[in-house]
């Protein structure tokens, strides 16, 4: 498993309506290469709002539309939870997710 890898997650919580949802991990390599159980990752919706904390994303990243990554609604997943591959995201798609995410934590100076 590695950081920018989308998978997806079937029955994600009990609050979800869907069968199954696509995730991106967004946790650090080190962490997703340690003992610990979960991963933090980011849902991916078929809506976008153009929000500064999406990231847009489609067919070159395996999905089947085009779809969009919510930087602002993160959960932790079991990594046993994480098994249906389904692709990756390029390194530009990967500093649009970082920038999103340093926006969605309010972590830029």
């Amino acid at each position: 498993m590695k950081r920018g890898e989308i998978y997806r997650v079937v029955h994600p919580s009990a609050r979800d309506p869907r069968k199954h949802r696509f995730f991106v991990v967004v946790s650090r390599q080190v962490l997703i290469d340690s003992r610990f159980s979960t991963a933090i990752c980011a849902p991916v919706y078929s809506t976008h709002d153009a929000l500064s904390t999406q990231v847009l994303i489609g067919v070159e990243e395996g999905l089947k539309h085009d779809s969009s990554i919510h930087c602002d609604e993160l959960v932790s997943l079991p990594k046993s939870a994480l098994t249906n591959y389904v692709g990756t995201l390029s390194s530009t798609k990967t500093k649009e997710l970082n920038r999103a995410l340093g926006i969605a934590l309010d972590i830029f100076e």
